[in-house]
């Protein structure tokens, strides 16, 4: 179920229910009206799924993974597995990299902000990027003490990356950084 969810999720399908047995629910759930009994989807992403899995749909490419997502704690592990299984590879550093800018957006932006993840290699490097609508909420390196509750995600990810920044456009601003391989 992990890997269906974490694929779905790399083709920007979100099913709510995937949490429960598929084929023994969808045989005895009647799902509300407008709704399909796959996951609680609305038609449009059920049509979705379908052109997907039949091979019809806009695959992600291989070169990048792109994901539109609500910046919720609970979406995190799902797009942890979406980054591992795009890249297909261990990947600890891109994933925590990919935890603390979106953990970043929850804290500093508000929970539930759209963000735009792109995860993408290019020559020797991976590259994250973490797009957000407020380009006030800048990010700000903080030392941290031991006795310190948080201010350790920047320092994690500079940590681990090869370098980091920020670009602003208009209403948003990206949040990036580059990892080598290895």
């Amino acid at each position: 179920m992990d890997e269906l969810r974490a694929a779905l999720v790399a083709h920007g399908i979100t099913l709510p229910s995937l949490r429960v047995d598929l084929p023994s629910f969808a045989g005895t759930y009647r799902p509300p009206a407008g709704l399909v009994a796959l996951g609680n989807c609305n038609t449009a992403t059920a049509r979705r799924l379908t052109a997907v899995l039949q091979g019809d749909g806009r695959a992600p490419s291989a070169a990048h993974l792109e994901l539109d997502l609500l910046a919720v704690p609970k979406a995190v592990p799902d797009l942890r597995r979406a980054v591992r299984g795009h890249l297909g590879e261990p990947c600890a550093d891109v994933q925590l990299c990919v935890t603390e800018l979106v953990a970043n957006v929850i804290r500093h932006v508000g929970e539930g902000t759209p963000v735009r993840v792109r995860v993408f290699r290019a020559e020797a490097r991976t590259r994250v990027e973490v797009t957000d609508p407020d380009p006030r909420a800048l990010p700000v390196l903080l030392h941290a003490t031991g006795d310190d509750g948080s201010g350790r995600g920047l320092a994690l990810l500079e940590a681990v990356a090869l370098r980091w920044g920020v670009e602003q456009r208009g209403g948003s601003k990206t949040v990036w950084c580059e990892l080598g391989e290895g």
